[in-house]
């Protein structure tokens, strides 16, 4: 049976993807080797599925209806560049998020419950909500990858851009010799419909 490799998330308005660009354009070095995101992919993750049977796709379609229903637009803004695990050993390059995090929470907890049921197992690691805008690679040094984190740590943001989510969708990644290519699956619009 066909599966689809796919992921719940809060498709972002061309102007901030426009504006991430930006900071990433502030943020190239030669060194170490960055796979940076395209900024046109970039999006807020809630919840990464795997490999989804296509006959479960109508199902998980259902669950995020259900949590989009149950909450409003969430206003969220842009707050701060970061490292995962941190600015010594960078692995990814983030934007942080803020706002609405409690309407946020509660949609991401209203998703976890559902797809609960559906067999998918709960995220244990605490959300911390980010936009991913860079990668680095294993061939970056120690040196490197702290050299690049006190940039991180140097850039300020000029921008305390924000913007409303308005809607959940569902996500398709297929992974490509270049990167990842996103599609939508499926979309729920937040506070549409009766409450229950």
């Amino acid at each position: 049976m066909d599966k689809i490799r796919s992921f719940i998330a809060i498709e972002l308005p061309l102007s901030l993807r426009q504006e991430l660009g930006r900071i990433q354009a502030r943020l190239r070095v030669d060194k170490p080797r960055i796979k940076w995101v395209d900024p046109d992919g970039i999006h807020l993750t809630l919840k990464f599925l795997g490999n989804v049977e296509a006959a479960s796709i109508d199902g998980v379609t259902r669950v995020m209806t259900e949590a989009a229903r149950r909450v409003h637009p969430i206003q969220l803004n842009i707050q701060e560049l970061g490292a995962f695990p941190g600015p010594k050993r960078v692995r990814v390059v983030w934007v942080g998020l803020g706002g609405e995090l409690d309407k946020l929470s509660r949609l991401l907890q209203l998703l976890e419950t559902g797809l609960a049921g559906l067999g998918f197992p709960p995220e244990q690691r605490p959300f911390k909500p980010h936009l991913t805008l860079a990668r680095l690679g294993n061939e970056a040094s120690p040196e490197e990858r702290q050299l690049f984190g006190q940039l991180i740590t140097d850039t300020r943001l000029e921008s305390d851009y924000s913007f409303e989510a308005d809607a959940l969708s569902l996500m398709r990644s297929q992974l490509t010799g270049s990167g990842a290519i996103y599609s939508r699956i499926s979309s729920a619009m937040l506070g549409k419909g009766p409450l229950s």
